[in-house]
Protein backbone atom coordinates (compact mmCIF):
# COMPACT_ATOMS: atom_id res chain seq x y z
CA UNK A 1 0.00 0.00 0.00
CA UNK A 2 0.86 3.84 -0.44
CA UNK A 3 1.13 5.60 2.52
CA UNK A 4 1.31 9.44 2.86
CA UNK A 5 3.05 11.16 6.06
CA UNK A 6 1.72 15.05 6.31
CA UNK A 7 4.34 15.85 8.37
CA UNK A 8 7.20 14.85 6.12
CA UNK A 9 4.84 15.42 2.81
CA UNK A 10 6.16 12.21 1.29
CA UNK A 11 4.68 9.43 -0.17
CA UNK A 12 6.16 5.39 0.61
CA UNK A 13 4.95 2.20 0.01
CA UNK A 14 4.30 -0.28 2.88
CA UNK A 15 2.58 -3.62 3.52
CA UNK A 16 -0.92 -3.10 4.25
CA UNK A 17 -1.56 -2.24 7.83
CA UNK A 18 -3.63 0.54 9.32
CA UNK A 19 -2.49 4.44 8.71
CA UNK A 20 -0.98 6.14 11.92
CA UNK A 21 -3.07 9.63 12.86
CA UNK A 22 -0.84 11.43 10.55
CA UNK A 23 -1.00 9.29 7.63
CA UNK A 24 -2.88 8.51 4.51
CA UNK A 25 -2.98 5.31 3.19
CA UNK A 26 -4.40 3.78 -0.31
CA UNK A 27 -4.66 -0.18 -0.70
CA UNK A 28 -5.12 -1.35 -4.06
CA UNK A 29 -6.21 -5.06 -3.65
CA UNK A 30 -5.74 -6.06 -7.18
CA UNK A 31 -6.83 -9.52 -8.18
CA UNK A 32 -6.45 -10.51 -4.43
CA UNK A 33 -8.05 -13.87 -3.26
CA UNK A 34 -11.16 -13.62 -1.22
CA UNK A 35 -9.15 -14.23 2.07
CA UNK A 36 -6.97 -11.45 1.22
CA UNK A 37 -9.72 -9.31 1.40
CA UNK A 38 -12.03 -10.89 4.11
CA UNK A 39 -8.66 -10.30 6.04
CA UNK A 40 -7.88 -6.74 5.14
CA UNK A 41 -11.69 -5.57 5.70
CA UNK A 42 -12.43 -7.37 8.13
CA UNK A 43 -9.35 -8.19 10.45
CA UNK A 44 -7.18 -5.07 9.94
CA UNK A 45 -10.14 -2.37 9.08
CA UNK A 46 -13.17 -3.59 10.54
CA UNK A 47 -15.70 -2.85 8.10
CA UNK A 48 -19.13 -3.82 7.60
CA UNK A 49 -19.71 -7.79 6.78
CA UNK A 50 -22.13 -5.79 3.71
CA UNK A 51 -18.76 -4.48 2.19
CA UNK A 52 -16.94 -7.40 2.72
CA UNK A 53 -19.58 -9.74 0.70
CA UNK A 54 -19.89 -6.24 -1.95
CA UNK A 55 -15.67 -6.54 -2.31
CA UNK A 56 -15.87 -10.31 -2.73
CA UNK A 57 -18.65 -10.91 -5.32
CA UNK A 58 -17.44 -7.40 -7.26
CA UNK A 59 -20.85 -7.89 -9.37
CA UNK A 60 -22.37 -4.95 -8.61
CA UNK A 61 -23.81 -1.51 -10.23
CA UNK A 62 -22.19 1.50 -9.77
CA UNK A 63 -23.60 2.75 -6.28
CA UNK A 64 -22.73 4.94 -3.04
CA UNK A 65 -23.13 3.18 0.11
CA UNK A 66 -22.82 4.72 3.78
CA UNK A 67 -21.90 2.79 7.00
CA UNK A 68 -20.82 3.93 10.50
CA UNK A 69 -17.48 4.69 9.48
CA UNK A 70 -17.05 3.37 6.10
CA UNK A 71 -18.58 4.59 2.45
CA UNK A 72 -18.54 1.89 -0.10
CA UNK A 73 -18.33 3.23 -4.03
CA UNK A 74 -18.37 0.42 -6.88
CA UNK A 75 -17.22 2.41 -9.88
CA UNK A 76 -16.09 0.92 -13.55
CA UNK A 77 -13.41 1.29 -15.65
CA UNK A 78 -14.05 1.47 -19.56
CA UNK A 79 -11.25 -0.38 -21.82
CA UNK A 80 -10.72 0.55 -25.42
CA UNK A 81 -13.03 -1.90 -26.86
CA UNK A 82 -16.10 -0.75 -24.68
CA UNK A 83 -15.76 -3.54 -22.22
CA UNK A 84 -15.86 -2.66 -18.59
CA UNK A 85 -13.79 -3.51 -15.43
CA UNK A 86 -15.23 -3.01 -12.09
CA UNK A 87 -13.95 -1.98 -8.95
CA UNK A 88 -14.66 -0.73 -5.29
CA UNK A 89 -13.52 1.38 -3.31
CA UNK A 90 -14.24 1.24 0.74
CA UNK A 91 -13.46 4.78 2.38
CA UNK A 92 -12.32 5.67 5.60
CA UNK A 93 -11.42 8.78 7.89
CA UNK A 94 -7.62 8.31 6.71
CA UNK A 95 -7.89 5.73 3.81
CA UNK A 96 -8.91 4.03 0.78
CA UNK A 97 -8.92 0.14 0.11
CA UNK A 98 -9.70 -0.25 -3.39
CA UNK A 99 -10.61 -3.78 -4.63
CA UNK A 100 -10.33 -5.44 -8.53
CA UNK A 101 -10.49 -8.64 -9.73
CA UNK A 102 -8.00 -7.35 -11.89
CA UNK A 103 -4.95 -4.76 -13.34
CA UNK A 104 -6.94 -1.40 -14.07
CA UNK A 105 -5.05 0.78 -16.29
CA UNK A 106 -6.20 3.95 -14.64
CA UNK A 107 -5.43 2.70 -11.17
CA UNK A 108 -2.08 1.86 -12.82
CA UNK A 109 -1.39 5.40 -13.76
CA UNK A 110 -2.71 6.79 -10.57
CA UNK A 111 -0.13 4.46 -8.55
CA UNK A 112 2.38 6.02 -10.78
CA UNK A 113 0.82 9.77 -9.98
CA UNK A 114 0.92 9.07 -5.96
CA UNK A 115 4.16 8.48 -6.06
CA UNK A 116 5.20 11.41 -8.32
CA UNK A 117 2.76 13.87 -6.23
CA UNK A 118 2.49 13.17 -2.49
CA UNK A 119 0.10 15.83 -2.26
CA UNK A 120 -2.62 14.31 -4.19
CA UNK A 121 -2.80 11.91 -0.68
CA UNK A 122 -3.18 14.60 1.57
CA UNK A 123 -6.75 13.65 2.98
CA UNK A 124 -9.35 10.54 1.84
CA UNK A 125 -11.32 13.36 -0.28
CA UNK A 126 -8.74 14.11 -2.52
CA UNK A 127 -7.18 10.89 -2.72
CA UNK A 128 -11.09 9.87 -3.67
CA UNK A 129 -10.92 12.72 -5.98
CA UNK A 130 -7.94 11.88 -7.66
CA UNK A 131 -9.13 8.01 -8.40
CA UNK A 132 -12.03 8.63 -9.61
CA UNK A 133 -10.35 11.73 -11.69
CA UNK A 134 -8.34 9.18 -13.74
CA UNK A 135 -10.99 7.04 -14.31
CA UNK A 136 -13.75 9.16 -15.90
CA UNK A 137 -10.86 10.74 -18.12
CA UNK A 138 -10.90 8.12 -19.60
CA UNK A 139 -13.76 7.86 -20.67
CA UNK A 140 -12.90 10.89 -23.10
CA UNK A 141 -10.89 8.37 -24.89
CA UNK A 142 -13.17 5.93 -25.26
CA UNK A 143 -15.81 8.49 -26.74
CA UNK A 144 -13.15 9.71 -29.23
CA UNK A 145 -12.44 5.92 -29.95
CA UNK A 146 -16.30 5.54 -30.73
CA UNK A 147 -16.25 8.84 -32.21
CA UNK A 148 -13.61 7.58 -35.13
CA UNK A 149 -15.01 4.33 -35.64
CA UNK A 150 -18.39 6.05 -36.62
CA UNK A 151 -17.20 8.21 -38.93
CA UNK A 152 -15.15 5.07 -40.39
CA UNK A 153 -18.24 3.66 -40.70
CA UNK A 154 -19.85 6.66 -43.11
CA UNK A 155 -16.90 7.16 -45.73
CA UNK A 156 -17.55 3.42 -45.98
CA UNK A 157 -20.91 3.75 -46.18
CA UNK A 158 -20.33 6.59 -49.07
CA UNK A 159 -18.01 4.35 -51.24
CA UNK A 160 -20.24 1.70 -51.16
CA UNK A 161 -23.66 1.44 -49.52
CA UNK A 162 -23.70 -2.20 -49.86
CA UNK A 163 -20.93 -2.73 -47.22
CA UNK A 164 -21.54 -4.87 -44.49
CA UNK A 165 -21.69 -2.77 -41.23
CA UNK A 166 -25.34 -3.68 -39.58
CA UNK A 167 -23.84 -6.20 -37.24
CA UNK A 168 -20.72 -4.25 -35.92
CA UNK A 169 -23.43 -1.08 -35.45
CA UNK A 170 -26.01 -3.07 -33.21
CA UNK A 171 -23.19 -4.62 -31.40
CA UNK A 172 -21.85 -0.82 -30.82
CA UNK A 173 -25.41 0.20 -30.04
CA UNK A 174 -25.88 -2.40 -27.31
CA UNK A 175 -22.13 -1.18 -25.75
CA UNK A 176 -23.18 2.19 -25.71
CA UNK A 177 -26.62 1.27 -23.94
CA UNK A 178 -24.63 -0.93 -21.21
CA UNK A 179 -22.22 2.19 -20.92
CA UNK A 180 -25.12 5.15 -20.31
CA UNK A 181 -26.52 3.12 -17.61
CA UNK A 182 -23.42 2.85 -16.02
CA UNK A 183 -22.74 6.82 -16.49
CA UNK A 184 -25.99 7.67 -15.50
CA UNK A 185 -25.59 5.81 -12.23
CA UNK A 186 -22.10 7.15 -11.67
CA UNK A 187 -23.15 10.51 -12.21
CA UNK A 188 -25.84 10.25 -9.29
CA UNK A 189 -22.94 8.93 -7.47
CA UNK A 190 -21.11 12.13 -7.98
CA UNK A 191 -24.18 14.40 -7.48
CA UNK A 192 -24.64 12.87 -3.78
CA UNK A 193 -20.46 13.78 -3.22
CA UNK A 194 -20.67 17.27 -4.60
CA UNK A 195 -24.21 18.29 -2.64
CA UNK A 196 -24.72 16.01 0.30
CA UNK A 197 -22.15 15.79 3.47
CA UNK A 198 -19.18 13.92 2.66
CA UNK A 199 -17.48 13.03 6.03
CA UNK A 200 -13.98 12.39 5.07
CA UNK A 201 -13.64 15.35 2.67
CA UNK A 202 -13.03 19.36 2.82
CA UNK A 203 -15.50 21.87 1.88
CA UNK A 204 -13.00 23.21 -0.75
CA UNK A 205 -12.65 19.93 -2.06
CA UNK A 206 -16.91 20.22 -3.26
CA UNK A 207 -15.75 22.16 -6.36
CA UNK A 208 -13.66 19.25 -7.92
CA UNK A 209 -16.49 16.43 -7.04
CA UNK A 210 -18.82 18.92 -9.34
CA UNK A 211 -16.54 18.72 -11.86
CA UNK A 212 -16.45 15.65 -12.09
CA UNK A 213 -20.52 15.44 -12.15
CA UNK A 214 -19.76 17.65 -15.37
CA UNK A 215 -17.49 15.76 -17.20
CA UNK A 216 -19.91 12.35 -17.20
CA UNK A 217 -23.04 14.94 -18.19
CA UNK A 218 -20.73 15.77 -21.43
CA UNK A 219 -19.63 11.82 -21.97
CA UNK A 220 -23.68 10.82 -21.50
CA UNK A 221 -24.79 13.57 -24.02
CA UNK A 222 -21.99 12.35 -26.07
CA UNK A 223 -23.52 8.39 -26.15
CA UNK A 224 -26.84 10.25 -27.02
CA UNK A 225 -25.52 11.54 -30.05
CA UNK A 226 -23.55 8.46 -30.92
CA UNK A 227 -26.34 6.27 -30.17
CA UNK A 228 -28.32 8.93 -32.81
CA UNK A 229 -26.13 8.73 -34.85
CA UNK A 230 -25.85 4.77 -35.24
CA UNK A 231 -29.80 5.28 -36.56
CA UNK A 232 -29.69 7.82 -39.18
CA UNK A 233 -25.90 5.76 -40.63
CA UNK A 234 -28.20 2.81 -40.78
CA UNK A 235 -31.36 4.59 -42.42
CA UNK A 236 -28.84 6.60 -44.63
CA UNK A 237 -27.30 3.17 -45.69
CA UNK A 238 -31.05 1.74 -46.08
CA UNK A 239 -32.17 4.81 -48.53
CA UNK A 240 -28.31 4.91 -50.25
CA UNK A 241 -29.25 1.45 -51.21
CA UNK A 242 -32.62 2.12 -52.12
CA UNK A 243 -31.39 5.46 -53.86
CA UNK A 244 -28.52 3.24 -56.02
CA UNK A 245 -31.76 0.42 -56.97
CA UNK A 246 -33.84 2.97 -58.33
CA UNK A 247 -30.83 4.11 -60.77
CA UNK A 248 -29.76 0.64 -62.22
CA UNK A 249 -34.51 0.02 -62.20
CA UNK A 250 -33.95 3.42 -64.46
CA UNK A 251 -31.04 2.25 -66.37
CA UNK A 252 -32.83 -1.42 -67.17
CA UNK A 253 -35.96 0.18 -67.94
CA UNK A 254 -34.31 2.60 -70.24
CA UNK A 255 -32.40 -0.29 -71.99
CA UNK A 256 -35.69 -2.28 -72.32
CA UNK A 257 -37.57 0.57 -74.00
CA UNK A 258 -34.54 1.03 -76.66
CA UNK A 259 -35.48 -2.23 -77.49
CA UNK A 260 -38.60 -2.52 -77.66
CA UNK A 261 -39.56 -0.75 -81.26
CA UNK A 262 -36.61 -3.20 -82.14
CA UNK A 263 -37.89 -6.39 -81.40
CA UNK A 264 -40.99 -5.44 -83.26
CA UNK A 265 -39.55 -4.52 -86.18
CA UNK A 266 -37.71 -7.76 -85.77
CA UNK A 267 -40.47 -9.82 -84.80
CA UNK A 268 -42.22 -8.28 -87.91
CA UNK A 269 -39.68 -9.32 -90.58
CA UNK A 270 -39.42 -12.32 -89.23
CA UNK A 271 -42.98 -13.92 -90.05
CA UNK A 272 -43.08 -16.78 -92.76
CA UNK A 273 -45.53 -15.31 -95.02
CA UNK A 274 -44.79 -15.42 -98.99
CA UNK A 275 -46.22 -12.07 -99.91
CA UNK A 276 -44.24 -9.61 -98.19
CA UNK A 277 -43.36 -6.85 -100.37
CA UNK A 278 -40.03 -6.15 -98.36
CA UNK A 279 -38.20 -9.70 -98.89
CA UNK A 280 -37.44 -8.84 -102.45
CA UNK A 281 -35.64 -5.77 -101.68
CA UNK A 282 -31.73 -5.75 -103.14
CA UNK A 283 -30.93 -3.89 -99.38
CA UNK A 284 -34.05 -4.73 -97.62
CA UNK A 285 -31.20 -6.35 -95.05
CA UNK A 286 -29.16 -2.75 -94.78
CA UNK A 287 -32.47 -0.86 -94.76
CA UNK A 288 -33.96 -2.81 -91.53
CA UNK A 289 -30.48 -1.85 -90.29
CA UNK A 290 -30.47 1.35 -90.61
CA UNK A 291 -33.99 1.90 -89.45
CA UNK A 292 -32.90 0.30 -86.38
CA UNK A 293 -29.96 2.46 -85.32
CA UNK A 294 -31.83 5.46 -86.29
CA UNK A 295 -34.47 4.23 -83.81
CA UNK A 296 -31.83 3.65 -81.42
CA UNK A 297 -30.32 7.04 -81.78
CA UNK A 298 -32.91 8.87 -81.59
CA UNK A 299 -33.97 7.07 -78.25
CA UNK A 300 -31.11 7.45 -76.66
CA UNK A 301 -30.99 11.16 -77.49
CA UNK A 302 -34.32 12.00 -76.48
CA UNK A 303 -33.59 9.89 -72.94
CA UNK A 304 -30.39 11.70 -72.53
CA UNK A 305 -32.22 14.84 -73.24
CA UNK A 306 -34.67 13.89 -70.29
CA UNK A 307 -31.88 14.00 -67.86
CA UNK A 308 -34.12 12.39 -65.10
CA UNK A 309 -34.26 9.34 -66.99
CA UNK A 310 -30.41 9.24 -67.27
Amino acid sequence: MLVYNSESQTVEETPVRVPGENEVAWVPLIGAKPEEIERVLGDLFQCHPLIIEDCIKVNQRPKLDKYDKHMLIAFFHVNKDLSTAEFEHVIGPNYIITVAARKIQSLQETEEEFKRLPNLMEYSGRLLYTLLNRCVDDYTLVSDKVDDRLDKHERAVFDNPYVKIAGDLFRLKRQLHNLRRIFSEEKLILSQLSHESFPYSRKEADVYFIDLHDHLSRELDSIDTFRESITALLDLQINMKSDRMNEIMKTLTVVSVIFMPLTFIVGLYGMNFKNMPELDWKFGYLGVWIVMLIVSGVLWWYYKKKKKWL
